[in-house]
């Protein structure tokens, strides 16, 4: 007894020195934590501090922001732990089948918990800072049998942008009064990245760095528990799991159950403090794209917190119903629920290691292979995605796939060939497959946080079996890019227009001060054929450029663009190159609106389009500053959704339309289109919503039931089939049908007078919720159209063909509306 009691006292000793070594968060930054919001530097430096003083912290950078923040994360575990961690992480793989390795079986939970994915749900980052020292200091008992990894930043940019703000405005001592100007954030807010996008809902496309960056980290470790911390309305008290209707039905018992457990711990801590908080309401487990649901559907608990504040909030705020909510509040409420999920992974680690593997020992999807055919740019940008999720593709043999066809919403056959990509189920991510490609996900609730459609097939515009066998294949691309050579006798090079590697090329000649032309016909030149569309770069068009065919060589090889070299402008059949529907494209200047009419999303949608995905320059512009003297200036105007309402006056459109009718363009997309809708000289219509003629049964329907029943009039991210007319300029690249992602109910009326070029007759929804009275106004509805005034014209895109930017397909829409419709642009 005196051995055992003189061991438990020298290790209390020995932790209550460890634990004076390492400072607390408020005496290392200097102030009480909750008084100010700390810099992410400061952030940083203080988890540096800790890794450096205590033996249970392995702190690791990861990557870069846009801004050239760091991003980092923190493993928190035992002293012996921290030694074997490599070791722990193989048998956590081997256990779950997720290695070949199958005699290793893993003993230990882990959790990881990640802080701050909006920017201006600011008080989780300072919640990791005191989680992460009462882990290391007054809970390291918690650390025997898990590994704790905290991501305490996840969007350092947006949370400077808030922390910055919030610094310069408020009042000393802080104002809580609701008005005042430290509560009323302006435009865009901290919320998004540098990019203006919103990081919780990227997960699966990743298309940002922040998202790309940290998947690489997240596939090496594979949790059993992801908790995201979030902040939500200053009027809403602490929701925590278990998590709302509908849940996607991949998702097992025992997740379901262990959120329900979870969320009962936290209730005894909040019960005992008396804060308020809610469970199972708003926040469901669907679309797969969020910090709760990817983790979910990777085999993990995944959960999210929101706590009271969100920018409103400051360091301290008046609610509506009179209380005062503090930073130090919300601080302690979300430090509280992390301490409480390390303390169900501890105490139930055996239970969540066994159901992590169940999770990955297979799947009874009625869907085992999907097969893809497609323009090969597109094929390998699915690749590009399917390695950031590590999922295994493999590439067909020649024959005949029987399945569901995607695009008959039926049985059918697709014929296969090397070129076919291949994405079997029989393999441990499973499930995640099905979540991705499934063609139409199972919802038991209409009433959805988010969007109920994002089948990757119809994402990427590929022609797709889902077949109920597993088919083998080959594990390698078969093509490979054949450099372009010289062609002494060649006066022009032509180059396919199908995909956004073709945009991009365009792009890239343009920027170089080449003269490209179009053709807006089908042609046959030295043998082979060419589309509308196709891309034509004649020595005649550039005999300023010295060296021409060696400089565009240069940019094709780079761009592994494969040219075709002619001799003759003499076509075999259609149109000669010096005929009339053989048009130059033109250098566009182009103008994007920006500012507090604006859908900050949208505008972030599309510049980062230009930025990083079709890489060519646009002029920002502050809407509230345009004129007749900036609009002389450019060729193409392109306005994000948002409520033009105030800006758009009578002589703010008369303006508008005056340089639209002397050459000018303007690309209207999602709600931008209603500026213009019923307008004098415009001939955009919206749709009859009949409210008018609401029977007196639907105006007395309880109160209780109000909210189901306007579901009738919604469309909460449904994809739809529409028509398409090929011929069309807008249309280049595409066949007669595309897949659209329909994201409300506004609908218009077919252009009278215009190009109705994507349009829907009958509706057919081939995935995804749509009520029934949203899809009655789809009938005869525009989703993307031109109309000519004047010299100059105006593209109505009503579906956002750039939504989160892992809409694939609809990009090269937007290219063709840039450059190939109505293409006036300035000298060379």
């Amino acid at each position: 007894m005196k051995i055992r009691f003189f061991l438990s006292f020298l290790i209390v000793i020995t932790t209550t020195l460890s634990g004076q070594e390492v400072q607390s968060p408020s005496q290392f930054l200097g102030y009480e934590l909750g008084s100010q919001f700390s810099r992410h530097a400061d952030v940083v430096n203080y988890f540096e501090h800790v890794a450096e003083k205590s033996d249970l912290v392995n702190y690791q950078q990861y990557g870069l922001t846009n801004e050239l923040r760091p991003l980092t994360y923190a493993i928190i575990t035992s002293e012996e732990n921290i030694q074997n961690v490599e070791s722990i992480k193989q048998k956590h793989f081997a256990s779950a089948g997720l290695t070949t390795d199958a005699n290793e079986t893993s003993e230990k939970a882990i959790v990881w918990l990640s802080y701050n994915v909006h920017g201006n749900e600011a008080s989780s980052t300072e919640a990791a800072m005191k989680t992460l020292y009462e882990l290391v200091t007054g809970k390291r008992d918690l650390l025997e049998n898990t590994v704790i990894i905290i991501d305490p930043c996840v969007n350092p940019d947006g949370r400077d942008r808030y922390a910055n703000w919030y610094s310069q405005v408020k009042a000393t001592p802080f104002n809580t009064s609701q008005f005042s100007a430290e509560h009323d954030e302006p435009w865009p807010g901290g919320r998004p990245n540098h990019y203006l996008f919103d990081l919780n809902r990227d997960w699966a496309w990743a298309t940002q760095v922040e998202t790309r960056q940290r998947l690489k980290i997240y596939n090496q470790w594979m949790p059993h528990i992801h908790v995201d911390f979030h902040e939500q309305d200053i009027n809403d008290p602490y929701y925590f799991a278990p998590a709302a209707e509908p849940f996607h039905e991949i998702i097992t018992d025992f997740q379901r159950d262990f959120q329900t457990r979870i969320g009962k711990n936290h209730a005894k801590y909040f019960d005992d403090n008396g804060w308020l908080y809610f469970t199972g309401e708003q926040f469901d487990l669907l679309y797969p794209s969020y910090g709760d649901t990817y983790p979910t559907y990777m085999g993990a608990i995944g959960m999210t917190y929101e706590q009271a504040g969100h920018g409103r909030a400051g360091l301290g705020v008046q609610t509506n119903e009179g209380y005062i909510l503090t930073l130090k509040d919300r601080i302690e409420h979300h430090f509280t629920t992390g301490i409480s999920t390390v303390e169900m992974a501890s105490e139930n680690a055996t239970e969540l290691v066994s159901e992590f593997t169940d999770f990955f020992s297979g799947s009874d999807s009625e869907f085992k292979t999907y097969a893809m055919n497609g323009e090969k740019d597109k094929i390998d940008a699915l690749t590009d995605l399917l390695d950031r999720h590590e999922i295994k593709y493999s590439f067909a043999n020649s024959g005949t796939i029987k399945g569901y066809s995607y695009q008959d919403s039926k049985s059918g056959n697709l014929e296969s060939s090397k070129e076919t990509l291949l994405v079997s189920g029989n393999q441990p991510k499973s499930k995640m497959i099905k979540v991705l490609f499934e063609p139409k996900a199972k919802l038991v609730d209409s009433l959805t946080y988010d969007i109920t459609a994002w089948s990757l097939p119809y994402a990427y515009g590929l022609e797709t079996v889902a077949s109920s066998k597993i088919i083998g294949g080959n594990s390698n691309n078969p093509e490979t890019f054949e450099q372009n050579t010289a062609n002494a006798i060649a006066t022009a090079f032509l180059s396919k227009w199908n995909s956004m590697e073709d945009a991009r090329f365009l792009a890239e000649l343009i920027k170089n001060d080449f003269k490209v032309r179009f053709s807006e016909k089908q042609f046959q030149n030295s043998g082979e054929d060419f589309n509308a569309g196709s891309l034509i770069i004649s020595k005649s068009d550039n005999s300023s450029i010295e060296n021409f065919q060696k400089k565009v060589l240069e940019v094709a090889n780079n761009m592994q663009r494969k040219l075709v070299a002619t001799n003759t402008g003499f076509s075999d059949k259609g149109p000669d190159f010096g005929s009339g529907t053989i048009k130059i494209i033109n250098k566009q200047k182009i103008g994007l609106l920006r500012g507090e009419q604006v859908s900050s999303l949208n505008f972030g949608e599309i510049w980062y389009f230009f930025e990083q995905d079709l890489k060519y320059p646009i002029i920002p512009l502050e809407a509230g500053n345009l004129s007749a003297s900036v609009l002389d200036e450019l060729n193409v105007l392109v306005m994000p959704s948002g409520n033009y309402s105030s800006f758009l006056d009578e002589d703010n459109l008369k303006m508008l339309e005056n340089w639209i009718r002397g050459g000018g363009k303007v690309i209207a997309i999602g709600d931008a289109v209603s500026a213009f809708a019923g307008k004098d000289n415009f001939g955009i219509k919206e749709k009859d919503s009949k409210k008018d003629s609401l029977k007196t049964a639907d105006k007395l329907v309880p109160y209780s039931q109000r909210e189901r029943e306007y579901v009738k009039n919604m469309i909460t991210g449904s994809i739809v089939n529409t028509s398409v007319d090929s011929s069309h300029p807008l249309a280049f690249g595409y066949d007669d049908t595309y897949f659209s992602l329909k994201l409300s109910g506004d609908s218009y009326e077919l252009l009278e007078s215009g190009y109705n070029v994507a349009y829907i007759q009958q509706p057919e929804i081939v995935s995804g919720f749509a009520g029934s009275e949203a899809q009655k106004k789809l009938e005869n509805s525009l989703i993307f159209g031109e109309e000519n005034i004047g010299r100059g014209s105006i593209i109505y895109m009503v579906d956002n063909p750039l939504f989160r930017a892992f809409w694939e397909n609809g990009k090269l829409f937007f290219t063709n509306a840039l450059f190939l419709t109505n293409n006036r642009g300035y000298d060379y």
